[in-house]
């Protein structure tokens, strides 16, 4: 047996026999394997902890790849209206160096408002995580 691993002749990382076993051990290993995740979790108060934790600093993240994303398109857009890549002549350029100026600011600020909106995730959520911390840290 793995330490670590209650399935017993069984390789946690690759699901499969450690060792030459029948066809029968081999099934019930990859069976168990399977079924691990399900199973009930040794600490809920922990799993609980995480899922409080992710709740607070999901939508700060999920808002900062967006913005970053769309504010780099927009950067690029620009770039290359600028080098006269798409469109011509110096019209083109302005509106080009114009955009690309207004995708580099919104890519400036967007690790400020990134941490503004981690910061307010983290309060919201403050005193539930530190509560159920506590709970956690007095049980053991």
């Amino acid at each position: 047996m793995m330490p670590g691993n209650s399935i017993p002749n069984c390789s946690y990382q690759t699901m499969t026999p450690m060792r030459k076993v029948s066809s029968q051990s081999s099934s019930r290993c990859l069976t168990l394997t399977k079924a691990k995740p399900y199973a009930p979790k040794d600490s809920s108060k922990i799993v609980a902890l995480r899922k409080l934790d992710r709740k607070a600093k999901l939508p700060a993240t999920i808002f900062t790849y967006t913005w970053g994303i769309i504010f780099a398109l927009v950067f690029g857009t620009g770039m290359c209206l600028g080098m006269q890549v798409i469109g011509s002549g110096i019209t083109g350029m302005v509106i080009g160096i114009i955009i690309g100026i207004i995708g580099m600011i919104g890519c400036g600020v967007n690790y400020p408002i990134y941490k503004k909106m981690l910061e307010n995730g983290k309060k919201k959520y403050a005193y539930e995580i530190v509560e159920l911390a506590r709970e956690i840290s007095e049980s053991k």
